[in-house]
């Protein structure tokens, strides 16, 4: 019930509760002066018209005593005036019993009224010569009680009614306040820190909104901070401390998304052979010099050619460049680019030879492991061939290989012949028990082989198979929840084409109000870096799961995959780091700081934060240690 209600309802019984004593004891009042009034009025006719009858007295037979008592009688107020003789014997009596309907029959029963009869004797002279009785009708007292009664009533009711409507819109004016401060203490927790610009004018509600703008401040300063160290250990774990260049993790982590997007890209391995030789002609800052310089050249040739050619200093002598989305004439000119960088180098320190580039276009059928390696080979493949050079390495039986797995990857769909494994439980950190599963497809050829399930989906992505292979997916999963304990958990992997597609979201809503019982056990699961990608359409997908009480986790969350804002936009139930910030925690400060600012945001935005995929105990103790929610081994 709302405060406003409660105050209103407070108010009203208080009204009422005074109005009944005061209208109780009004009633009683008026009664008892009706009764008295009465009483005065029976005596004082009785007494005047006594003396008025005084001198007829003694004459009993004369008509003047009737007609005298008959014109009193005759105004109406009077039940019985009646005349005795001194021997008691009536002489006139008379006598009315009008009933008044206006007045109800409960009414007279609750307020009774004693009927008044007065008395008066009669002398004529010094003789005694009867007694006259006056007895006033109490109806005309109860008729006038009745009409007080009512109309203080009606005048109360109407009051009550308008000082109700005032009151309503008093306490609407006052309370007004208290609903933009929910606001703000509902903004605050989504991690918007707003701030109400109008305090109100009453002193209490004003200190509380002062009290909230100032949390709201220190809340967003504290969120500031948090941001600002997140931005600065996202940037020492993605930048090699050198070079200024993306380090071979951030490498790692852009060629495994790579293989996520139906995107075309090259990749350009390139490595500094005459840095074994400086190192003995030259100290260590020479060195140092000489790789900066590099990276520098590289960097710019890299940006000069395209904004999505994006150059990484790995270790020592070795560099890459990880170009999205050109053609092959194009990957030839950005090598001849490259090669000339190292030419121009090689003029300033005075070496022939600076190094050689090895080129390899990236193989959807591959895996990144295959690409490093294609990589090196090409490599070889330039040091033969003379300084400063490049070899481009093709895949001349790619198209063949790919129509191949395409009419696979179409009949595996089509026919549902695939298992549902549910793997990689995650472990809530303080008890222990299992927040989710991860549903992981298993595929096999006519052969029963294991297929590479990366592969398998990159393929079905290409070629737009992945929307029927999504609901696939979910209709095993909902399946197996139906028949599972209600605390298992499931989380469902779903492309960017799927939630693209209009007649999967109208094929998902008919199964989220079908099975709406088990809808929250259902969570889905998004790139955090295809997120980021398209955020507005995610956004919009995110907001109407959460309708249905779907709950969403962004999986492989890094340094460089979300910014903040996004993130309190969102607000996702889980953020599952990337295996990269989840191992080789131990003596890595960086990584422990990064991870205990990423908790202390999840804390204020009520997020769960997991880690995936802890390989060692030492890191595992150290996830634990930290505070966040859950991890997988």
């Amino acid at each position: 019930m709302t405060l406003s209600k409660q105050l209103s309802i407070l108010i009203s019984v208080l009204f009422l509760a005074i109005f009944s004593v005061n209208y109780v004891i009004s009633i009683n009042n008026i009664r008892s002066y009706l009764q008295i009034e009465s009483q005065v009025h029976a005596q004082d006719t009785a007494t005047s018209l006594g003396l008025s009858l005084s001198p007829y007295i003694l004459k009993e037979s004369d008509p003047i005593l009737k007609t005298m008592i008959s014109a009193v009688f005759d105004m109406g107020y009077y039940k019985e005036i009646k005349l005795d003789n001194a021997d008691d014997k009536t002489l006139v009596k008379l006598t009315n019993t009008k009933v008044f309907e206006e007045v109800p029959s409960w009414f007279i029963k609750l307020l009774p009224m004693e009927t008044v009869t007065a008395e008066s004797e009669i002398n004529s002279g010094w003789t005694f010569g009867g007694t006259l009785f006056v007895t006033v009708n109490p109806g005309y007292a109860y008729l006038k009680l009745y009409q007080q009664a009512k109309n203080a009533f009606y005048f109360s009711l109407l009051a009550f009614s308008v000082w109700i409507c005032v009151l309503f819109f008093v306490l609407r004016l006052t309370l007004r306040p208290l609903k933009k401060i929910n606001e703000l203490a509902l903004a605050i927790a989504d991690g918007h820190f707003d701030k109400i610009a109008h305090l109100p004018w009453t002193t209490e509600v004003k200190n509380v909104a002062h009290s909230m703008n100032v949390m709201s401040r220190k809340l967003s300063g504290v969120m500031t901070n948090l941001n600002d160290k997140l931005s600065a250990l996202g940037q020492k774990l993605q930048l090699d401390g050198l070079t200024g260049l993306y380090n071979k993790n951030s490498f790692d982590s852009d060629l495994k998304q790579l293989y996520l997007e139906p995107t075309d890209g090259y990749l350009f391995l390139i490595k500094t052979d005459c840095l074994a030789n400086l190192v003995k002609e030259r100290g260590s800052e020479a060195i140092d010099a000489f790789l900066q310089a590099c990276a520098a050249q590289l960097k710019q040739t890299a940006q000069n050619f395209s904004s999505e050619a994006t150059a990484y200093h790995f270790y020592g002598a070795e560099f890459a460049v990880l170009a999205r989305n050109i053609q092959p004439s194009q990957a030839r000119k950005l090598a001849k680019s490259l090669s000339m960088t190292l030419s121009e180098l090689g003029h300033v320190h005075h070496k022939d030879d600076i190094g050689h580039i090895g080129v390899v276009a990236i193989d959807p059928l591959g895996s990144p492991e295959d690409m490093l390696a294609a990589a090196h080979e090409a490599y070889e493949q330039a040091v033969i061939i003379g300084p400063n050079s490049y070899y481009i390495r093709t895949g001349d039986d790619r198209a063949k290989d790919i129509a191949e797995w395409k009419s696979l990857v179409f009949d595996v769909v089509d026919r549902n012949s695939y298992t549902i494994q549910f793997i990689s439980p995650i472990q809530n950190l303080a008890d222990q028990r299992i927040l989710m599963d991860e549903a992981f497809i298993q595929v096999f050829d006519k052969h029963g082989t294991s297929l590479p399930v990366g592969l398998f989906v990159s393929i079905a992505e290409k070629y737009e198979k992945i929307v029927a292979l999504d609901r696939g997916v979910i209709e095993k999963v909902i399946a197996h929840l139906e028949s599972a304990s209600p605390s298992l958990n499931i989380a469902v992997n779903l492309s960017s084409r799927t939630i693209k597609n209009g007649d999967f979201r109208a094929w998902l809503t008919q199964q989220l109000k079908q099975y709406a019982a088990i809808a929250p056990q259902l969570i889905t699961s998004f790139s955090a870096y295809a997120v980021a990608k398209d955020f507005d359409t995610y956004h919009e997908f995110i907001v109407f799961l959460r309708t249905f009480g779907v709950r969403v986790a962004l999986k492989r969350f890094d340094a460089q995959s979300m910014p903040l804002d996004k993130l309190k936009t969102l607000k996702p139930d889980f953020v599952r780091l990337s295996r990269e910030l989840s191992n080789n925690l131990h003596g890595d400060s960086e990584k422990i700081s990064f991870l205990q600012t990423v908790k202390e945001i999840g804390d204020l935005l009520d997020i769960s934060i997991l880690a995936e995929n802890v390989l060692a105990d030492t890191d595992f103790d150290i996830v634990k240690n930290i505070g966040l929610t859950g991890a997988s081994r």
